[in-house]
């Protein structure tokens, strides 16, 4: 169970709700606001005049207290608490936070006189209070944004948003924290409804919808149930499936029936698919009108731990794969686990590839849920709910603090390098893209191994991970050797080296420049030793 953090402007009713909730949920309620007061015998505003510096360290410790405490309660926190980034990605992380905000008229006549509210400055006219306000709720957007739940208060009783706070501490849903741009990604089990709210609460114009013809035949039946209730303009684009269709010919068919359709800059863009159709439909939608949303529905294991979150969109070209894309994110992502009930085997095990690069890059502990979770048959209840919750969680963790992959995030291509070259040299249809990292990782790891960048022994290990999932680790050394004349069309590519992800003892990853030749005449060792 997860505390519950109420953060927001002030006058937003985050303890008149807090102490609501907590009882409602037989839980205890903490304002941080009130245990500084206590714990230092002076009010906010004193704690406030003798520095905001000092005061604002205070507020950390105390808040990083009662996240470390239990049993789960309710934590109002002041309204500006979560300006700081760690703590704020601490709460994110461990919490459920939910933003209480209001109009600033709404939130000017809660405050009243304003008194015990330093920011509000001594003055007592209403004119000026509501000024000031304004601006520091303007200023705190982008960190009121990244919560798991905005939820405004101006009509509503206190009741009422108690009530919506429960609902929502119910569900598995997680946050991508990119300010103004943040999006939930949510996920659930076999519930059209959830698809259908968080499309209707984008209240489109227009919803044009992307799939393909697969997925049409297998999940078409859910994707009605989402869209009916709805009552809204709709269009589809069903394309032909494979990544050999993964091109600006199919984008162009996009793009087509969206302006067929009347498209306008309030339209949205529903990605129902796997990664191929999410890349190609989040393109279609940054390019559609200079860019409209759009939302993802992975159908895919590969696409719910992976390819669905962090905002990356394209196509291939005949050079090489994803050679034209750009970053545009979605504004929701929902993963509902019955998607995956139609998937074959091979697809799942696939997935699991992305979960074992992000574990061995992020979080080791995701090598072995994923394990664990192919032992067990790949069942589809709530051990594949916190599989896919755990490795978006980890990729979340890397985008926020790098969403455009000029850093950290770049760890999440391990295995990428090798696999996109033997999927390039397999047409495009030989191996799975999961497949081909799972090979991938245990190359390129082989290939630093004989380059001195990484212990004897540590692809041995990707291997033993690899294969826990039902991969294999090798392909034959002629392809291999084969794929390499593939590495010059590298995306990640800087002029004649190479950036490669590699995995350290603290179970985070960092990166190493490494020349090309130097790694393809590794590769080249590597494949002479497979056979």
């Amino acid at each position: 169970m997860k505390h519950i953090v109420l953060s927001g402007p002030m006058g937003a009713g985050k303890t008149t709700v807090g102490r609501l909730l907590a009882a409602r949920m037989g839980r205890p309620f903490i304002d941080t606001d009130a245990l500084l007061e206590e714990r230092s015998g002076k009010s906010i505003g004193q704690l406030f005049r003798d520095g905001e510096r000092a005061f604002r360290e205070a507020e950390r410790h105390v808040v990083s207290q009662v996240l470390d405490g239990r049993p789960a309660g309710v934590i109002a926190v002041g309204g500006g608490a979560l300006l700081d980034v760690k703590t704020r990605y601490r709460a994110l992380d461990e919490a459920t936070v939910v933003t209480l905000t209001a109009a600033v008229g709404v939130l000017a006549g809660r405050i009243g006189g304003g008194q015990g509210r330093p920011l509000l400055g001594d003055g007592d006219a209403h004119e000026g209070r509501e000024a000031r306000l304004s601006e520091i709720v303007r200023a705190r957007a982008d960190v009121y944004a990244e919560a798991h739940w905005v939820l405004t208060t101006d009509d509503l009783e206190p009741d009422a948003v108690a009530d919506a706070i429960e609902l929502a501490a119910t569900h598995c849903r997680l946050v991508m924290p990119l300010g103004a741009r943040s999006y939930p990604v949510e996920i659930c089990a076999g519930d059209p409804a959830v698809t259908t709210d968080h499309v209707a609460a984008s209240a489109p114009s227009l919803i044009v919808t992307v799939t393909d013809t697969n997925i049409k035949r297998a999940r078409g039946s859910f994707l009605q149930r989402a869209i009916e209730p709805l009552a809204m303009g709709h269009v589809e684009a069903v394309l032909v499936p494979g990544e050999l269709r993964k091109t600006q010919h199919s984008v162009s068919m996009i793009w087509d029936v969206a302006l067929g359709g009347g498209v306008d800059r309030d339209a949205l863009v529903l990605a129902f698919g796997g990664g191929v159709v999410g890349d190609m439909a989040g393109f279609a939608a940054a390019t559609l009108l200079r860019g409209i949303r759009w939302m993802m529905v992975p159908t895919t294991l590969l696409a719910m731990v992976d390819a669905s979150v962090g905002g990356k969109t394209g196509f291939d070209h005949v050079s090489g794969k994803n050679l034209i894309g750009v970053f545009h994110q979605p504004i929701g992502v929902v993963a509902d686990i019955a998607h995956l009930s139609t998937l074959p085997e091979r697809e799942l095990r696939a997935g699991l590839a992305e979960v074992v690069k992000t574990g061995w890059m992020v979080d080791r502990r995701l090598v072995g849920a994923a394990a664990q979770w192919h032992r067990d048959g790949a069942q589809l209840g709530a051990s594949a709910v916190d599989l896919v919750s755990g490795a978006v969680a980890a990729k979340i963790s890397l985008v926020r603090e790098d969403e455009r992959e000029s850093g950290p995030r770049a760890l999440l291509n391990f295995g990428h390098t090798v696999g996109h070259a033997l999927e390039a040299h397999g047409g495009y249809h030989r191996w799975l893209h999961g497949e081909a990292v799972a090979v991938g990782m245990v190359a390129e790891l082989a290939a630093l191994e004989v380059l001195g960048l990484v212990a004897a022994g540590t692809s041995a290990a990707a291997a033993t991970d690899v294969e826990a999932v039902g991969l294999h680790a090798r392909v034959a050394g002629a392809d291999l050797a084969a794929a390499s004349r593939h590495f010059g069309a590298d995306k990640k590519r800087r002029g004649g080296e190479l950036v490669l992800p590699v995995p350290s003892e603290s179970g985070r990853g960092h990166l190493v420049q490494v020349e090309l030749g130097a790694f393809r005449r590794a590769i080249e060792e590597v494949a002479r030793n497979w056979v």
